[in-house]
């Protein structure tokens, strides 16, 4: 069996407080996009991963996360038969688009079809969970409103289909640490769950990465992409997550690809 993984994009990300636990607090809404990675599952004498495509971080396979997801749902059904899974990314990594979170929830997926193993969706966002803070996002797939460390999730209403997408990861990696390093948490005088239903053409004034700041002062050819995109037409632009990727979203199509042409372009409307 084959799926294909795609990413998120965060509109909006406030930092609303620093947890006793060292986490912080967060609200943002997270909004599916099809970038779109490819996974596929084949029964197997003994469990494999390989993995092609754009580079990975972690070039260990036993360690990525598609892997995680396996052996999880193995030590709780001793019956999942052993599968070789095959993975090719066009997701880029540290982007901030949860490509490796939506690789390990589709596996989770494609594990309990293909096995028939009739887990039921919300223990899939329980496995999930235990994955990752964002990774129970994709197992719905639909745009949500998450708050918490990111993984408490409540629906919206919300859709952006027929608009265009442009999404660029230029080659500059921001780890955790140095995107959290530069925010402090502050409460939002309105909740971006309000906010996200102004009309778009009112969030370029209204609606805030709160990573941004710290990160276009580091890296300010960030910042330089999302001046871009506002002159050439853009309702809205942003950083999604903690980057390094910034997005762009059209009222139409656009070609922009010449003018982006050193760094990772990709473009689509959206559903």
């Amino acid at each position: 069996m084959i799926c294909f993984p795609n990413a998120k994009i965060n509109l909006g990300l406030n930092i609303v407080a620093k947890r006793p636990d060292g986490y912080h607090n967060i609200e943002t809404i997270f909004y599916p996009i099809a970038c779109r990675d490819v996974l596929e599952c084949v029964p197997a004498d003994a469990y494999s991963l390989q993995v092609s495509g754009i580079a990975l971080d972690n070039n260990n396979n036993q360690d990525n996360i598609v892997s995680k997801a396996y052996r999880l749902l193995a030590a709780e059904y001793p019956t999942l038969q052993p599968c070789a899974f095959y993975l090719h990314k066009n997701i880029p990594c540290g982007a901030g688009l949860g490509g490796g979170s939506a690789d390990a929830a589709f596996a989770l997926k494609l594990l309990n079809d293909s096995c028939q193993l009739n887990i039921p969706i919300e223990k899939l966002e329980a496995y999930a969970s235990r994955i990752g803070a964002d990774c129970p996002f994709f197992i719905r797939n639909k745009a949500v409103f998450a708050e918490g460390i990111g993984d408490k999730f409540s629906s919206i209403n919300l859709s952006l289909k027929g608009y265009y997408i442009v999404l660029i990861k230029p080659d500059i990696h921001v780890s955790t640490a140095e995107a959290y390093g530069g925010v402090k948490p502050k409460q939002p005088e309105t909740s971006l769950k309000d906010l996200i239903q102004l009309p778009i053409e009112s969030w370029k004034d209204s609606i805030v990465n709160d990573f941004e700041a710290g990160i276009f002062e580091k890296h300010p050819e960030i910042k330089e992409i999302k001046e871009e995109l506002y002159r050439q037409g853009a309702i809205y632009a942003s950083m999604s997550g903690s980057g390094s990727s910034v997005y762009g979203i059209f009222s139409q199509e656009v070609h922009l690809q010449e003018l982006f042409k050193e760094h990772f372009y990709w473009a689509d409307f959206l559903q």
